[in-house]
């Protein structure tokens, strides 16, 4: 069995990487194929796990009234978030579209279950929060197989997470970690909805790359790395 990676391979999934957005409006009424979404939790039922626990869980969400408390219990947490800052930001966050939990195909919630497998998982005990990043390299999966779908995908983390533990009777114990929008679009964005808005930009590769110790940029090593790091760049 050949484990290259065709250079057709490799720019698709760099292709995917990029173009991958957070999808918030532009969801379309089709149903996406039970193959497709299918393909897409396989994906992300596939990634990386601390000890191979794989405490994740995906409970698919089609009923209307479900969503709809859901997108209420949105709307209470953006009001309340916005409190939080003053206007013009707050005026120019509370008309952001931040969410499609009515409009698209289905909603998907992941959990972080800790008791899979019993209390002892090789890898967890000096870094407990692994568990958590492993539910975070599934979604990444999912999210990376539904853009190769053309599937759209959009996190809602303005939610109470009391409130859905409540709605999807999640027990007690387990923990939601992302609520997920996936449908058709009509298109996907060329850049984040949140840096087309001028809320933040993207920042340089060479604002987050240190060499060998935290904040090396002072570094005649440093600044010769990044030059390298930078030169390579075969993708935007």
């Amino acid at each position: 069995m050949n484990d290259d990676f065709s250079p057709e391979e490799k720019n698709g999934f760099y292709k995917a990487v990029f173009s991958r957005r957070d999808v918030r409006s532009h969801f379309t009424s089709e149903p996406i194929d039970e193959k497709v979404l299918s393909r897409i939790l396989n994906a992300a039922h596939h990634a990386p796990s601390v000890g191979f626990s794989q405490p994740w869980n995906f409970i698919l969400i089609k009923d209307k009234d479900t969503r709809k408390k859901v997108k209420e219990s949105f709307d209470k947490e953006r009001i309340r978030s916005s409190n939080l800052i003053d206007d013009p930001k707050r005026s120019k966050y509370l008309s952001l579209r931040l969410e499609g939990i009515l409009d698209s195909a289905v909603n998907v919630c992941v959990t972080y279950d800790p008791s899979k497998f019993g209390p002892f998982v090789i890898g967890r005990s000096s870094i407990p929060e692994t568990g958590i990043y492993s539910v975070c390299c599934a979604i990444q999966n999912l999210w990376l197989a539904a853009r190769t779908e053309e599937i759209g995908v959009g996190w809602v983390s303005i939610l109470s997470n009391d409130e859905l533990k409540k709605i999807l009777e999640i027990p007690e114990h387990v923990v939601p970690v992302a609520y997920l929008c996936l449908g058709h679009v009509t298109k996907f964005a060329e850049k984040p909805d949140l840096e087309t808005a001028g809320w933040l930009s993207r920042l340089d590769l060479k604002d987050v790359v240190y060499y060998e110790k935290w904040n090396s940029s002072d570094d005649p090593q440093w600044r010769q790395i990044h030059e390298m790091i930078v030169s390579n760049l075969d993708y935007a």
